[in-house]
């Protein structure tokens, strides 16, 4: 059974670290990240990732106990609920609370087989990041690029937002333009910017998404960096009566043509393998 600690100083230095790391953004100083609320705690041990810690409220602090019952490496830290509420980023919270251990990615992982690689560009807003994350599971992406000056994939809201998918899909964080640049070219992918709509772009359903190929979601405000934007080509989903789309909506659109267009070369593959063995 877990090991089961009560903390009612506020000054705990362990809810120091938390608090520290939630309002940073970042993992605490031992490399774990926070993730809120029950769901991500299911996804986290889902996932196979290490859960070291688990945070609870003392009235949800019996259903945690049993959640993670059986892992001997896990402790359960009870709190008051007051204080719970105190380090909690949600204003509704659960009243639970993960460390967890994230996994270490490689880049040969992110730009696996036939690679569709998200290259999220100065995304601040750790909302956007997260949908995003998640929008490349869903759709089959290989992997993320986070680039610096976006929102880290360890934030908590991050973390939120992707329901659990950044414990599974590869990525590599704090990349700036140079690197990313010569990454992109060693993995010889076709690179695509996604731009707003004027009528002069290539539309996504006339893009080819079924070859090797990165596609390069820009900040909130300003869209896809000149550094980045140099080496790429831009695409666009056709709108009306907007100039452009959320940075995430937009991702996710693209995403879901490239999953459509690979669906149906697969398709096709599989009615030539049968057209040929019967003849």
């Amino acid at each position: 059974m877990s090991r089961i600690q009560s903390i009612t100083s506020a000054a705990n230095p362990l809810l120091k670290e938390i608090r520290r790391a939630i309002s940073r953004g970042e993992q605490t100083p031992d490399g774990l990240c926070v993730a809120e609320g029950f769901h991500l705690l299911e996804e986290a041990l889902r996932s196979g990732r290490e859960v070291p810690t688990v945070l609870t409220s003392e009235t949800v602090r019996e259903t945690v106990d049993r959640q993670v019952r059986g892992l001997s490496t896990t402790r359960i830290v009870a709190l008051p609920d007051a204080l719970f509420q105190g380090i909690a980023s949600t204003e509704t919270s659960q009243g639970v609370m993960a460390l967890v251990r994230p996994a270490e990615w490689t880049m040969e992982q992110v730009f696996r087989g036939v690679s569709l690689v998200i290259v999220l560009d100065g995304l601040q807003d750790p909302g956007n990041a997260g949908a995003i994350a998640r929008a490349a599971e869903a759709f089959g992406a290989t992997g993320l690029l986070f680039m610096k000056g976006t929102a880290s994939p360890h934030h908590p809201k991050t973390l939120r937002a992707s329901a659990g998918s950044l414990f599974r899909i590869p990525f590599v964080s704090g990349l700036d333009a140079t690197l990313a640049r010569a990454t992109l070219r060693q993995h010889r992918v076709a690179v695509y910017a996604a731009m707003p709509y004027t009528g002069s772009e290539k539309l996504a359903g006339a893009t080819d998404f079924v070859r090797k190929c990165a596609i390069i979601a820009g900040s909130e405000g300003r869209g896809v960096s000149k550094e980045l934007h140099g080496i790429a080509e831009d695409v666009a989903i056709p709108t009306i009566g907007v100039e452009s789309l959320n940075s995430a909506v937009a991702a996710s659109i693209l995403l879901y043509e490239a999953r459509r267009q690979r669906q149906e070369a697969d398709r096709q593959s599989a009615r030539q393998l049968t057209k040929e063995a019967q003849s």
